[in-house]
């Protein structure tokens, strides 16, 4: 048998976290089995669906790096199809029409608030002859449920899980104007798309038995079914914005690699031993649903930044340079020219050992990109004394004399320039630092040095010296 998993958002939102995950598992799955993932747009709300929650869900996926495997299916599109199906059952005495007004409903929803218990639909029409339908009252079309017994769940991450057929009612296929509901839109797609694995959150378990009536009824197989825990907060509770249950586009912006997020969305919920830095190709290979827990993963924002720092300083220059470039651009609000991204590409292999975002790297590369002459921050501005503007005026012919520019030949001229003037190497590094930078942190002075050039890095100096 072949594989088939499925992701299937609705075009509401951005792709939260959750979903994410939940694309990630599918995704893992397929390419562990050698098998196919598919995407679905779940639409069919139109009020609140929109063209940009499905640009926001494509782009969401692709920077995760999560490909599918054919064209994306858009449900709305499929109403006909959907309809179809519930009209078989029709025909086959297995659905049938019900008739009840809006107050009839509110009754039976009341007399089960009274009675402590959910609202179910009585079964009043499921027997009685149509012709007894009242004037002007438009028909949904419902399942003709079992009414005794059970539905049994072999959940490949719940295990068993048993459900009376008697709590399940005879749930509507067809609204009174004709439109499909959820529940048979996602059978018949799933079905129709091949889908031999459902993959997603364990608040849909309820939904599986139902669904599983309805794939009953139509004589189709019953795809397997896996339902993950859902992701919680730190503090336990369900998450929510205030936790972080943000779109995938804001983690990127808040400086996440991809490929650091795919491993923390990995580790929420399954796990490979002690493994915590799991490439994706480790990933597909030990991926399987028999080690998802049954328990909600709890977000940790400082192991995600921790890994993030990990990965960053695994990552190639050129990897990483190509992720920096477009948070540096975003916060400039500005293109990087050649000669910002020469900067930048040269003091990359530094940056890179003390940053655990992207955002962070940029902050320490900001001086790369200033204007002269530079804003100097509170400390470099005590730091930069009369004495230590002097160090840098004594210090600047020397540096202009210099027949190469390299971090090995500045360093020997400046602390032969410090030897010679009897001062400590930090006495003229700080200083240094300051001028370059604007600020008193920054990667190693002589990196600094390399990465602004000659004429650059004189002409800063200069500015400090006069």
């Amino acid at each position: 048998m072949t594989v088939v998993t499925r992701f299937a958002p609705s075009p509401t939102g951005f792709l939260h976290i959750g979903g994410a995950r939940t694309a990630l598992f599918n995704w893992l799955y397929a390419r562990h089995c050698g098998g196919k993932f598919l995407l679905r747009i779940e639409d069919t709300d139109r009020k609140r669906s929109t063209d940009d929650a499905v640009a926001a869900i494509f782009a969401g996926l692709e920077w995760l790096g999560l490909d599918w495997d054919e064209e994306p299916v858009f449900q709305f599109s499929r109403a006909d199809v959907h309809s179809g199906a519930a009209n078989r059952l029709l025909a086959e005495g297995k659905a049938y029409h019900c008739y009840c007004t809006q107050e009839e409903l509110e009754e039976m929803r009341a007399k089960a608030k009274a009675e402590g218990r959910p609202m179910r639909y009585d079964g009043r029409w499921r027997d009685r002859d149509p012709s007894d339908a009242p004037e002007g009252v438009p028909p949904v079309v419902r399942l003709k449920a079992p009414q005794d017994g059970e539905t049994v769940i072999d959940d490949l991450v719940q295990g068993e899980v048993r459900f009376a057929n008697e709590q399940l009612d005879d749930m509507i296929l067809l609204r009174a104007n004709g439109t499909p509901t959820y529940m048979l839109s996602v059978v018949v797609d799933d079905h129709d798309m091949g889908v031999s694995h459902i993959v997603r959150g364990d608040d849909h378990l309820t939904n599986a038995a139902r669904q599983t009536l309805l794939y009953e009824a139509l004589g189709w197989d019953v795809p397997a079914f896996a339902h993950i825990p859902l992701i919680h907060g730190p503090d336990g509770a369900k998450l929510s914005k205030r936790h972080g249950a943000l779109g995938v586009e804001a983690y990127r912006d808040m400086g996440y690699l991809p490929e650091a997020m795919r491993n923390y969305l990995l580790r929420l919920g399954w796990g490979h031993g002690d493994e915590e830095v799991i490439s994706t190709e480790q990933a597909i290979e030990w991926f399987d649903l028999d080690a998802v827990g049954r328990s909600p993963a709890r977000i940790d924002f400082a192991k995600l930044e921790n890994l993030n720092g990990i990965y960053i300083r695994n990552s190639s220059d050129e990897q990483l340079f190509g992720h920096v470039v477009p948070v540096i651009e975003n916060a400039l609000g500005r293109s990087l020219g050649d000669i910002d991204r020469n900067r930048l590409s040269t003091l990359i292999p530094s940056l890179k050992e003390r940053a655990k975002t992207t955002l962070e790297l940029f902050e320490n590369a900001r001086f790369l990109f200033m204007y002269r002459p530079l804003e100097l921050d509170e400390k470099a501005t005590k730091l930069l004394t009369d004495e230590a503007r002097s160090v840098i005026n004594t210090l600047l012919p020397v540096l202009a004399d210099l027949s190469e520019w390299t971090p090995e030949s500045t360093e020997a001229a400046i602390r032969q320039f410090a030897d010679d003037q009897s001062l400590k190497l930090g006495k003229v590094a700080q200083p240094l630092r300051a001028a370059l930078c604007g600020r008193t942190t920054s990667p190693g002075i002589f990196d600094v040095l390399d990465a602004l050039g000659r004429d650059e890095s004189l002409a800063r100096l200069g500015d400090i010296a006069n």
